[in-house]
This record gives C-alpha cells, structure tokens and sequence, in this order.
C-alpha cells in the first residue's frame, strides 16, 4: 500500500503543481499582498479544488459533461473570470504601504476560479486516474485516494502562495513590482491558453 501511495504521489506532484491558473494568481497574490492576507484566496483556491477532486471521484464530473452545452457555458464563465483576475493582477498596486485600501481576492473568488478551472479538472482527473492504492477495495481505494490528493492540494497551493510571499519582500520599488505583476498577469493568460487550447 505504501508504494502504491508513493507512486500516487509522484504523478500528483508534478501535475498538480505545476504551473496553471491557480497557482500563479496564489503567487501574484502572495506578491501582491502577503501570505497572510492571501489566506483566504487560498482558502477558496482549497476548496474548490476538492470539490473538484470529490466531484471527480463521485462520477460528477461525467455527468456534467454529459449535458448539451454544459461545456461551452462553463468554458465562457470560466475564461472570463480568469481575464478579469488577470487584469486585477496586472493593475494591482505595487508598493506595499499603498495596499491598505487595496482589496486581496476572496475566498469566493479563489472558489470560483477552481471550479472553472480546466487545468484542475484535467490534473486532478488524470492522478485520480492513474492508479490505484487498494485496488481489491473500491471503496477505501477511492477514500484514501481522496486524503492523499487533498494533502498534495494543500501542499502545492500553499507554496505557491509562499513563493509569491517571498518576492513581496523583494519588490520594493514601483517598477520592480510592477513589472513582476504584469509578469504574473502574463502568465496567467498563457496559462489559461494553454489550459483552453491543447
């Protein structure tokens, strides 16, 4: 069970950390705004992403895909949402003593953003895929598949948001900041592109 778990863990890894929409709007948000006051965003971020994973386990997923022009709808919603968190990204402030009027994404947001997320719902649905932990119990191969891809979630999400956390401390000066949140804005459009179009 233990190398199966482990196995589990080096496809989750990769593909659920990897760069995509998530987790470079947690780093523009941890450069932006602090790991602190990026907690909620990631809170949402979290949630949204089990809820995928739970909707993935649970055969949701399928269903959904199921209903005529589900897809398109979701895609739409989903692209335009990421646009917009793109420009709040680009156009955030950028020295840190004008950020006190300055409003960090919501929890709500970060929900919402996995939920439309296709990057999720492909990396979460190709690990949960991948193998199995206990294949002769379906039941508790799916349960301890479900708390080992939580954990990877918590843990990639939140170094990403760390890592955005660390440049904060580097940009100081305007230009800097505000080069690294077009830098980021960018590659959360390039992101979503190659999320939408491969």
């Amino acid at each position: 069970m233990l190398q199966n778990i482990v196995l589990l863990l080096s496809v989750a890894l990769p593909l659920m950390g990897s760069p995509g929409p998530a987790s470079m709007s947690l780093a523009a948000t941890g450069s932006t705004f602090g790991f602190q006051r990026g907690g909620r965003y990631l809170i949402g971020i979290l949630l949204g992403n089990s809820t995928v994973l739970l909707m993935i386990a649970g055969g949701v997923t399928g269903l959904l895909l199921t209903i005529p022009n589900a897809v398109p709808v979701l895609t739409v919603l989903g692209l335009g949402y990421l646009l917009y968190l793109a420009f709040r990204i680009a156009t955030a402030p950028v020295v840190r003593r004008d950020l006190d009027g300055a409003k960090e994404p919501s929890t709500a947001g970060g929900f919402m953003l996995s939920m439309v997320n296709p990057k999720a719902y492909a990396a979460i649905g190709a690990v949960y895929a991948s193998g199995s932990i206990v294949p002769e119990e379906p039941l508790l191969d799916s349960v301890l598949k479900v708390a080992v891809l939580i954990g990877v979630n918590i843990a990639v999400n939140t170094s990403w948001l760390g890592v955005g956390a660390l440049f904060s401390r580097v940009l100081r000066s305007p230009r800097t900041g505000r080069a690294m949140n077009l830098t980021f804005a960018a590659l959360l459009l390039a992101s979503v592109a190659y999320s939408f179009l491969r």
